[in-house]
Formats: structure tokens, C-alpha cells, sequence
């Protein structure tokens, strides 16, 4: 006979492990994305980090309890039967399923922090934009807001943060950290500081596009999300 003390440990033990929440992956685009994922560290990895979507395709990824990470789009990609190749825009190292590494900038981002007790959640653009994507939590308590960038930022994109591909198409928008590497524009050095590194016309025109998305390093006020118990769609465009 199994002991009273071997079930609460049992119990306890499949708790731990559970999954924390779903998310599902949804291509709203009008082209073929792959999402990459990256875990944080100690987390396990998801999909091996990454797959493909097809227009109006979605995938379901269970996440165990604790994990933290962020997703991404990447464009344009070429992959061969072995999974390598090329993304003309967040490639992660030139293959399918990213397996550890991000995504070269620009890449729009969705980053969670699940069970910190509560999840935490945003859309950020600090790493540049390459595709609209937004978050929206079902099934969780508290706030739960939805985080909502459907603008194409890229179409108004200033020419000196534009990624363009050999015909002139524009498919990306950098930050202006990536594009100066200024500390200002940064944050670092002796701008590390909130009350310090403000808003510049750059990162304010990412935040006019998408009110509910960061910014910039420091634009947690408006920024930050949080639920508990919830699972998340993103939706990329």
C-alpha cells in the first residue's frame, strides 16, 4: 500500500512538473513565417526553437511550469531537408530550429516570465521590428491585458533604421541602439539609468505605431503585463 506521505510527494511532484500554460502560435501574415523560440536559462527549449507556419496556420506549444523566454518571427527563409539555411530577416545562425540561439536583430519579440508567482508578459521592440505580433491571454485572473500591435511599422519606418532587401523592399526597422550604438540610444554606460535614458524621436515613433509594446530599455511603465494561470495566443500580423 502506497503511504500517505508517497502520495502528497507524488502529487507535489507532478505539480512541479506540470505544464505551466499553453501557447499557440498563430500566422495572421499573408506569407510563410518561422517563429523562432529561446528559452531562458535552466529552462527546457520549445520546438527545439523553432518551426514553420504557413498563412493561417497554427501550432500549440506546452510550456512547464517556471519557464521564461521570448518568441520571434523570422521572414523569408530557405531551409534545406536538413533544416539549414538562410532568413532575410531574425535568423538565428542559419538554421531551422534555432536550438539555444536568438534572433539577429531586428526582431520583433514576445518575451514571458510564467509562475514569478504571476506571469509576466510583453511585446518589445527594443531589438528592432520586423513583423506585427500581439499577445492575448484566455483562462488567467488579474489584469490579463492583451498586449495589440497590428501596425506594420516597417511601411513608415525611418530611412536611417530601414533593412532593405536587394530590390529596395523594406523588411525591417532597427532600433536606434542598433542603428548608432549610442549610448544614449541604448541605454548604457552613463545613461544606464531610467531617469536618465528617456524616450528619443526614434523609439516614440515605435511607441505612436504600438502603444502597448516597449519602446526603448526603460518603457516598463506601459509596457509590462501581467496574468496568472493564463495560456497566450500570439498572433504575428
Amino acid at each position: 500500500m502506497v503511504s500517505h506521505f508517497l502520495v502528497l510527494l507524488l502529487s507535489l511532484l507532478l505539480f512541479i512538473g506540470g505544464d505551466a500554460a499553453v501557447f499557440t502560435l498563430q500566422n495572421k501574415c499573408n506569407i510563410t513565417i518561422w517563429p523562432g523560440i529561446l528559452s531562458g536559462g535552466g529552462h527546457p527549449l520549445l520546438m527545439n526553437g523553432g518551426l514553420q507556419l504557413q498563412q493561417n496556420e497554427t501550432a500549440q506549444i506546452k510550456a512547464p511550469t517556471g519557464w521564461s523566454g521570448r518568441f520571434w518571427p523570422r521572414t523569408q527563409c530557405n531551409f534545406d531537408t536538413t533544416g539549414k539555411g538562410t532568413c532575410a530577416t531574425a535568423d538565428c545562425g542559419g538554421v531551422l530550429q534555432c536550438n539555444g540561439a536568438g534572433g539577429t536583430p531586428p526582431a520583433s519579440l514576445a518575451e514571458f516570465t510564467l509562475d514569478s508567482p504571476m506571469d509576466f508578459y510583453d511585446v518589445s521592440f527594443v531589438d528592432g521590428f520586423n513583423i506585427p505580433m500581439s499577445v492575448y491571454p484566455s483562462g488567467g485572473s488579474g489584469n490579463c491585458s492583451n498586449v495589440q500591435c497590428s501596425s506594420d511599422i516597417n511601411l513608415q519606418c525611418p530611412q536611417e533604421l530601414q533593412v532593405k532587401t536587394t530590390n529596395g523592399t523594406i523588411i525591417g526597422c532597427k532600433s536606434a541602439c542598433l542603428a548608432f550604438n549610442k549610448p544614449e540610444y541604448c541605454c548604457s554606460e552613463e545613461f544606464n539609468n531610467p531617469n536618465i535614458c528617456k524616450p528619443t524621436k526614434y523609439s516614440q515613433y515605435f511607441k505612436t505605431a504600438c502603444p502597448d509594446a516597449y519602446s526603448y530599455p526603460y518603457d516598463d511603465a506601459t509596457s509590462t503585463f501581467t496574468c496568472k494561470g493564463a495560456d497566450y495566443l500570439i498572433s504575428f500580423c
